[in-house]
Parts: C-alpha cells; structure tokens; sequence
C-alpha cells in the first residue's frame, strides 16, 4: 500500500491507498498503518507489552508506576486516564447519557448500557469452551473458568485463604477487621456480606424465591432448595468414610460423625455435661437443669 498526498481546502490529506481512509496528519496515517499492519514498535520495558502508538504506551506505564495524573475536583478521587475521569464526574453531576430503548433505564457509561440490553435480548455472548455455559458479560465467564482451572487467584493477606473472586476475598477480610457494613434498615442487624444481608432481608419480606419444581415448596435460599430435592431423588451424597451411612444434608453428616470421634462440642454451661448436637444441648437446658433449685 502506497501513501497518496491530496488537497482539501487548502489542507494535505495523507491517504492509506486500498482503504480510501484520510489523514490530515502523517503521524496519525503511520499509526493507523501500524493497526493494519498489527506492527507494535513501543515496548513496555516492565511487562513487554507492546503497543502502536507511544501514547498508549505512556497511558499502559501509569498501571506499573500508579501515576494517576486526572483528578475530580468534587472528591479529590485520581484516575490514570482522562476519560476515566469524564465518566467518574457524572456520578456527581448525576448524567446517564445512555438509556435503553425497551425499558428506559439509563446508565452512566454505553458498555453499562450494552450489558443491561441482553437481559432484554437474551444474548449471551461469552461461552466457556469446557462446559459450554454462556454469560452475559465476558468478566463472568473468567470468573466461572477458575471453577474448571482450580485457580484461586485472590489471597488473604492474614490467614491465607484463597478465593476465585476478588469480591469473595473483600468480604471474607471482614472477619478479621470485625467490620460489618451491611445493615438491616428494618431491625439494624449487621452482616460482614452483602450476600448475607439480603438472606436475611427476606424474613423480613417473606420473600421465598427459590421454588421446587415437584411440590411447589419454596426457600428464602438456594441452599435450602437443593438440601430438599434430595426427598425427591433420594439422593445422599455425603458418605461417612468410617460406616458408610450416607445423608442427603452435610451438616447431618458432620454431627454423625461426632459419634466416631467422640467429639462433644456442645457443653451445658450449668452442670458441664456435653453434647455431639445442639439440639440435645438445647433440650437438656430446658428439661433438666432449668428444673433444678
């Protein structure tokens, strides 16, 4: 392909011959070449990526060097990028520029709004090429890979328990801080996950969505759904390995198991005598010690 120099008001054009694309300077023709051509001249001396343009490479430095150079003048928030920038401030000016054409919602940034029209169109155009399961949004389908690969790239810094997503690890590090920033706007009770609060939310609402499909039951948890369809199936998946009595409910088979080991967590703080099950504990207090002067 052969550069061609042409006037246009007075004005050189630089033109990619082949494409009938204009320029009205060269630097932008060679940097549009380059795209062509998939030539990346600029190099990152940290990571080695490589890039078209030396500004993309001066934009891609800013992640290993954390300058973040734009900053809001509402919050004092700083961003490596301009229009990371733009699209912050509209969270202060209130601007959601983009609006779906079904239902009217609108959103601050046109990907937001791209996303949010699949609920719509029922798209789901990222596919996990093990098991086939389609996502909306292409981080969903990352996130789902770390189940087939094992990875679990998100560490906790105190007790070193790994997670596959990096919002698992933020809640999980609520357990050491002690913070609980999640409450209840009915009965102000806290949880260290948001996941937890809206469980418990349904109490409050008698919200039960999830639904067998055989009796109709319903449960405020999903959880809850499968430990029940096991009636049904007649499955028990959880196996003592010293007897080989199976349960349908994990927690059953962890209080079997007590048997065998002679564990006895469940101590009366009255008289001190133990229990393998809470629920023995519990009827203990109530018929034996509360009976006593």
């Amino acid at each position: 392909m052969q550069r061609q120099q042409g006037v246009l008001g007075g004005e050189h054009l630089y033109t990619y011959d082949g494409y009938n694309k204009s320029f009205r300077q060269q630097g932008n023709l060679n940097i549009h070449q380059r795209m062509r051509n998939v030539e990346r001249p600029y190099t990152c001396n940290v990571c080695a990526k490589s890039f078209t343009d030396q500004g993309y490479l001066k934009k891609h430095q800013r992640i290993h060097c954390e300058e973040r150079p734009y900053i809001c003048d509402v919050c004092n928030k700083s961003f490596r990028q301009q229009w990371n920038l733009s699209i912050h401030q509209r969270i202060h000016s209130g601007e959601c520029p983009f609006t779906c054409d079904v239902c009217n919602k609108s959103f601050r940034q046109q990907g937001n709004l791209i996303v949010h029209q699949r609920i719509h169109s029922g798209e789901r155009p990222y596919s996990c090429d093990i098991c086939h399961k389609s996502f909306k949004v292409q981080s969903d389908l990352k996130r789902h890979q770390h189940i087939h690969s094992g990875e679990r790239p998100y560490t906790c810094d105190v007790c070193n328990k790994s997670f596959r997503q990096q919002g698992h690890l933020k809640e999980h590090q609520s357990i050491h801080s002690g913070e609980r920033p999640y409450t209840c706007d009915v009965c102000n009770k806290s949880f260290t996950e948001q996941s937890g609060l809206k469980r418990h939310q349904r109490i409050h609402s008698g919200e039960r969505p999830y639904t067998c499909v055989v009796c109709n039951k319903s449960f405020t948890e999903q959880s809850g759904l499968k430990r029940h369809q096991y009636i049904h199936s007649g499955e028990r998946p959880y196996t003592c390995d010293v007897c080989n009595k199976s349960f349908s409910v994990q927690g059953d088979l962890k209080r079997h198991q007590g048997i065998h080991s002679g564990d006895l967590p469940y101590t009366c703080d009255v008289c001190n005598k133990s229990f393998t099950l809470k629920h023995n504990l519990k009827t203990h207090v109530l018929l034996r010690c509360r009976q006593r002067p």
